[in-house]
């Protein structure tokens, strides 16, 4: 994703993504696989030539769970480097669910005590609680300074999906998904008096991922995925249940049919149903928010806020045009 900053925030110049499964295999081997690496490579290097066409001036390129995890991930990182020229950086889970807040904050209820942010990813989940009770009008990117507590779980999209299967997904394997990513969560605890801010009515969730999107997309009935009709739609706690036994007894054939699955998510939509329903059972908020926004976005407002760009414009100070150049 590339961007140049705006007076309230940054407008997107470019932006470019591909499902490439790169821990495809990792949790049953600790091993990045030959056909996994191509994939991504492949992908980095369209990266690359869209970096060097728009002229990018400031960067900030990260890999997640699959690296951490896999024993060949340093060697994947020096490949990286040498066949497309981007030098990848290993952020830690803290950093993870930082980023990931930064990315979504803007979309967090102005009136909201408390958000339960997670990002459903392939290889882990993140679950951040931000306790607004005192944030004295804090909005946007100010919100990462209220993150009470987070949990990374080594639990994704991918490796449950690997383990009990994500094509033809009985009620007694989804329920099992349930199981297995409950038993991850069990271990934690998001901070003493959640449940009681919770039980206020002010405390809603917000959810990052493909898993969110999609059940946003099913419910709007889209004929094709419109990021502008989801980023931001709310779900109540029913409309999300409905859209889980929607897609829990939607045969495989059917969600590769479905213009917001498709063929690259159909084996593994049901498997981060599974990772969000097991959260929502931890949890019950009574409203969803969907976010199509997340880590790149975070990137970006860290970097921007890091280079000044709106306390400049907010003092009245004119910029350069170097600090006005793109951001990725």
């Amino acid at each position: 994703m590339i961007a140049r900053p705006e007076d309230r925030g940054f407008r997107v110049v470019d932006a470019y993504s591909r499902i490439v499964r790169l821990g495809e295999g990792v949790g049953s081997n600790r091993m990045l696989s030959d056909a996994a690496m191509e994939r991504a490579i492949d992908a980095l290097a369209q990266c690359h030539r869209k970096l060097a066409d728009r002229g990018v001036a400031r960067s900030r390129l990260i890999a997640t769970e699959a690296c951490r995890a896999a024993e060949n991930g340093a060697d994947f990182i020096e490949r990286v480097k040498a066949e497309t020229g981007l030098a990848l950086e290993v952020v830690n889970r803290e950093t993870e669910a930082r980023l990931a807040v930064a990315g979504c904050a803007s979309l967090v209820d102005h009136d909201a005590d408390g958000v339960i942010l997670f990002d459903i990813g392939g290889g882990s989940s993140e679950i951040v609680w931000l306790d607004l009770r005192n944030r004295c009008g804090a909005r946007g990117y100010a919100l990462t300074r209220f993150i009470r507590s987070w949990i990374s779980l080594p639990v994704g999209v991918v490796n449950l999906a690997e383990r009990h299967g994500g094509v033809h997904v009985t009620p007694d394997i989804f329920e099992a998904m349930i199981e297995d990513a409950a038993e991850h969560l069990a271990a934690f605890n998001l901070a003493n008096n959640l449940t009681e801010a919770i039980a206020s009515g002010r405390v809603h969730m917000l959810g990052t991922s493909g898993t969110v999107t999609t059940l946003a997309g099913v419910h709007l009935g889209l004929k094709r995925y419109d990021r502008r009709r989801v980023d931001g739609t709310w779900l109540e706690d029913g409309d999300v249940s409905r859209m889980i036994d929607q897609l829990r007894d939607m045969p495989y054939e059917a969600r590769v049919d479905n213009p917001c699955i498709g063929a690259d998510r159909a084996d593994l939509v049901l498997a981060g149903c599974a990772i969000l329903e097991a959260i929502r059972r931890r949890w019950s908020c009574s409203r969803l928010r969907v976010a199509d926004r997340g880590l790149r976005e975070g990137i970006l407002t860290e970097l921007m806020a890091a280079d000044g760009v709106w306390s400049h414009r907010k003092n009245g100070s004119r910029h350069n045009r170097g600090r006005q150049g793109n951001r990725t």
